[in-house]
């Protein structure tokens, strides 16, 4: 990831959709060059001067303090996953080259996150890693997402953008897709020099428009909790609320839970799929059983 170039587009990018108004600046003048703010209304903003802004949004964040990246994001009226993500570039752009490596990812899970996940029987589970790989879930996280768990490894970022099935599978495909890209962003700020990740956005880059454009707009957002509509194969449409859990002792490992209003249609189809779930299953292990005997 070139830092600078990062920097740059998303300083500018944040600028441009901000208008004098929101910001509570007078416009003077009907005849204004730029979307939003000027740097040099930035800069008073920020209580900086606008030389010093304009080396800012160049891409040279080099020394830059937290007083001043705070400033910053109070001027661009930044949220949480934005200032966050300020941050992140401005460490980046500080780190010296010595220590430019990606940080250590977890590789398998442990077997308590296994057993956990199989304990859960009553909402759909998933563990995902920082590229968005599927690594493990329990029953009915897989039955929900049974399209995804058809590849060895399931993987939601090309799914989304390569698989045609997903415009189907997803109702709100165009809101999903936008989120996903927010948060592959934010992951690449706090991983700028993790190669797999790197890989899986020049990847998608070059397989998707619509991933493209998304990349460019330089949003960011934390997979947090939220509403997700899925259009399953099997079930139907469904309404369901995700929680998103970090796991500390796993860096790069998130847990991610589903569960539907109680009383509603999308709690009665998840209990039909975990029904399907347990009738697969239970098929599953009876071919595998006549397939052992007859060797």
């Amino acid at each position: 990831m070139d830092t600078r170039t990062e920097v740059r587009e998303f300083l500018s990018s944040r600028r441009d959709r901000i208008t004098p108004d929101q910001a509570g600046l007078p416009a003077y003048g009907g005849n204004r060059r730029v979307p939003g703010l000027r740097r040099e209304e930035v800069a008073m903003l920020a209580g900086v001067s606008v030389d010093y802004y304009t080396r800012l949004e160049r891409g040279d964040l080099s020394g830059v303090s937290d007083t001043v990246l705070d400033a910053l994001a109070r001027a661009l009226r930044l949220d949480e996953a934005e200032t966050a993500h300020l941050f992140d570039l401005a460490r980046t752009a500080n780190v010296s080259p010595v220590a430019r490596t990606p940080r250590k990812k977890t590789a398998t899970l442990r077997p308590s996150i296994l057993r956990l996940l199989d304990a859960m029987t009553e909402a759909p589970a998933i563990v995902r890693n920082n590229y968005f790989d599927y690594l493990a879930a329990n029953a009915l996280g897989r039955a929900l997402y049974a399209p995804l768990f058809t590849t060895p490894v399931p993987n939601s970022a090309r799914f989304a953008f390569l698989d045609p099935a997903a415009q189907e599978f997803y109702p709100e495909w165009e809101r999903n897709t936008q989120e996903l890209v927010a948060a592959m962003r934010g992951e690449a700020g706090r991983n700028p020099f993790d190669r797999t990740l790197t890989d899986l956005v020049g990847e998608l880059s070059t397989r998707s428009e619509r991933f493209r454009t998304l990349w460019a707009a330089h949003n960011v957002r934390f997979h947090r909790s939220g509403v997700k509509r899925i259009n399953h194969p099997v079930v139907g449409e469904m309404e369901l609320t995700y929680e998103a859990f970090e796991l500390p002792a796993d860096p790069g490992l998130q847990m991610s839970t589903y569960t539907a209003e109680p009383g509603s249609a999308s709690e009665e189809k998840l209990r039909m799929l975990a029904s399907w779930a347990a009738t697969d299953a239970a098929a599953s292990s009876a071919t595998a059983s006549a397939e052992r005997a007859d060797a």
